[in-house]
């Protein structure tokens, strides 16, 4: 009994500063206004998003859709329910030879995806023809020939997330410098 109080204390005085630790480092973390990537709400005039593009088919649309739905947004089939119209002017992809081997054969690819797009809120521009390039290298291996599409397909999708995130950033940025109109 007597040793199993004393480990009681030996355990206290060594969890006590830990937690102090912990507890002041979220304060300060909390305080300096870090948050984790796509947690903050995006603001209440995005909250109705129309997605103007002419290719609604493209890993890009499907990413932007998701990742809008995902801060919390609602993206609407028509731009008179819209309070925003985010305008798609770009959205291509493709892959080109980086490096070629003594033989004259690739060995290395490179996986691109770009954007240029618009963003008007309640009327006005907020962004105009910003463009967006993201880029991926892969090698190419003749011994796994059937799994190359495939992989180039992962890459696409995955620059097509990346894309939708930065663009969802530079909406933050801009709407945060953007000056604010009197009600």
């Amino acid at each position: 009994m007597k040793a199993l109080s004393l480990l009681r204390k030996h355990n206290n005085r060594v969890i006590w500063p830990h937690l102090l630790v912990l507890s002041l480092t979220t304060l300060i973390v909390g305080g300096c206004g870090f948050q984790l990537e796509g947690s903050r709400a995006l603001p209440i005039s995005i909250a109705k998003t129309y997605i103007d593009t002419s290719k609604p088919y493209t890993e890009l649309y499907d990413s932007l859709r998701d990742a809008l739905r995902g801060r919390g947004a609602e993206v609407v089939q028509s731009r008179q329910e819209a309070g925003a119209v985010l305008r798609i002017l770009e959205d291509s992809s493709g892959q080109r030879i980086l490096s070629v081997s003594a033989r004259n054969t690739p060995r290395e690819y490179e996986v691109f995806y770009v954007i240029t797009f618009s963003l008007e809120l309640e009327g006005s521009s907020l962004i105009e023809n910003e463009t967006i390039i993201v880029t991926r290298s892969y090698t190419y291996d003749a011994m796994q020939v059937l799994g190359m599409g495939a992989e180039e397909q992962i890459l696409r999708e995955s620059l097509a997330q990346d894309l939708a995130r930065q663009v969802l950033r530079l909406i933050e940025v801009e709407r945060s410098v953007a000056p604010m109109t009197p009600s």
